[in-house]
């Protein structure tokens, strides 16, 4: 079978996705349609409906489109049936019922943004970067009856730089899943579907070490705890930035409270006898303690004010004295 006679479901929601689904139609490869979530109300009264990424590349490409409330909607599900796909692709999509992810007859496999079995859940770039890990990557695979736990078809791997934050991560994978989904679909071409898959288990030896999770991410996650140690903290800053952003109470004088943000940090090794969260204004820099030494904020956003690097910042704190908590 040729590549343009395999017909092929994509199912995705944000931008991660789009560069996958992009590959796909610029490749060649027969998208015959395209699952994404409904239109999101969004404006001051709720009552403008924005399209998903997915959605608006689909549309200025003349893909036929599905978006599903419930996915085990007997309209829906006839609705996908009646493309009689071969094959369907998942990237950054919901939880799939087995009467969808069962019905092509080469199956439904999904791009993950870890290298599972870590990092299954909703956020494993985040979480990756958060955990301070110096690699991550793209995971391909089967989908089954549980999250992010069937057979793995392919892997690649991708470095993580020690001062990268999310950002950096998020578009190295998008693009690599983007090549793991080409191949794993060339592999499936090239094997009449019968691929040589392995299961989870036995990725899980010695050498993956404990399994870690990848659960949403919530406003309360973000809030820095300055206890942990400098490099916790920073890597906690980094996995978090640009979006949705760290965050710590400031408290000016005895009883003025507002949140800052905070995204960008540089560790160092100066060691202090001080509580974490003192602040210390030195020049143009600013630094916290933290639970072994120092930490400086290289760039913060106060409530209501736009992002700012830390000389603007102690510019216009010159004669406040604060803490962070």
């Amino acid at each position: 079978m040729k590549k343009e006679d395999l017909r092929i479901i994509f199912m995705g929601t944000p931008e991660f996705a789009v560069e996958s689904l992009k590959s796909l139609v610029e490749g060649g490869y027969n998208v015959v349609a395209v699952v994404t979530q409904p239109d999101k109300a969004v404006g001051r009264h709720q009552d403008q409906l924005q399209p998903s990424q997915v959605k608006q590349y689909a549309v200025e490409h003349n893909l036929p489109i599905l978006q599903p409330v419930k996915m085990k909607d007997p309209e829906f599900v006839e609705s996908l049936r009646s493309y009689k796909a071969d094959l369907q692709v998942v990237v950054a999509f919901r939880m799939l019922p087995e009467v969808v992810w069962d019905m092509p007859r080469f199956g439904t496999f999904n791009v993950h943004a870890a290298l599972l079995p870590q990092y299954r859940g909703a956020a494993p770039i985040n979480w990756a970067v958060i955990n301070g890990e110096t690699e991550t990557g793209v995971t391909t695979f089967f989908l089954d009856k549980d999250i992010d736990t069937g057979k793995i078809i392919m892997q690649k791997h991708f470095p993580i730089p020690d001062d990268a934050d999310v950002e950096y991560v998020y578009d190295g994978l998008m693009k690599l899943g983007a090549e793991a989904a080409k191949e794993t679909i060339d592999l499936i071409l090239a094997n009449e579907g019968n691929v040589d898959a392995m299961e989870q288990s036995q990725f899980a030896g010695s050498e993956c070490g404990e399994l870690k999770a990848a659960p949403k991410i919530f406003k309360e996650t973000c809030q820095i705890d300055w206890n942990k140690t400098a490099k916790e903290v920073h890597d906690f800053v980094r996995g978090l930035s640009p979006y949705p952003g760290t965050w710590t109470n400031m408290t000016e004088g005895e009883d003025k409270t507002s949140v800052l943000k905070i995204f960008k940090t540089a560790k160092t090794d100066i060691h202090e006898d001080a509580k974490p969260g003192t602040v210390f204004k030195e020049k143009n820099s600013l630094y916290v303690m933290c639970g072994d030494c120092r930490l400086e904020i290289k760039e913060l956003q106060m409530a209501g004010k736009k992002r700012m690097d830390a000389k603007a910042f102690l510019n216009g704190m010159r004669d406040k004295t604060f803490t962070l908590e």
